[in-house]
């Protein structure tokens, strides 16, 4: 299974690396974040985490959760994600946040192979989990991450020590 879900929000990079590497705080900023807690923090960016959504069909709610190491090189916009429980044990997440002409560019691919499920693990991953879960959950992510990036932009100076990532002026996707 692979899933990949980008946006452009009207932001500089470094207000939007800020806000994607600070994943304690998304409960606050995206509705369908129910809790995000560090089992063990190394350092910004970086340690076991614990995240927990909710995946709405119409009215009904239906709760998702997973562990997760995460990994982060801030000066080239990059955030990894490697799930080391839940369902989605094995998966690879990416983050990459570059610089566009409208301001960053947001993209996230996440690679798995599926549940060991016998039979139809693989089958499960490809057209149930990733395009009705992983899709959906990582596409209400990035649009609440833009949005909150563009509320902050247009309010005040830059916070944090984000401005670090770096790349080439790309995409051609409208801004959020």
């Amino acid at each position: 299974m692979l899933t990949h879900n980008d946006v452009v929000a009207s932001a500089p990079p470094g207000v939007c690396l800020d806000l994607a590497v600070d994943v304690e705080a998304w409960p606050e900023l995206l509705p369908h974040y129910r809790r995000v807690v560090f089992r063990r923090r190394d350092a910004r960016g970086r340690g076991r985490v614990e995240m927990a959504a909710v995946r709405r069909f119409g009215p009904l709610p239906y709760p998702v959760w997973w562990v997760s190491e995460m990994t982060s090189d801030l000066s080239a916009g990059r955030i990894r994600y490697r799930h080391v429980e839940g369902i989605t044990k094995g998966m690879e997440v990416e983050w990459r946040l570059e610089p566009s002409p409208w301001g960053t560019r947001i993209e996230i691919v996440h690679a798995w192979t599926g549940p060991t499920w016998p039979l139809i693990g693989e089958f499960a991953a490809r057209r149930v989990i990733g395009p009705h879960f992983v899709h959906v959950v990582a596409d209400r992510t990035l649009s609440g991450i833009a949005a909150a990036a563009r509320e902050l932009a247009s309010s005040g100076p830059e916070p944090g020590d984000g401005e670090a990532a770096t790349g080439s002026p790309g995409g051609s996707h409208a801004p959020v």
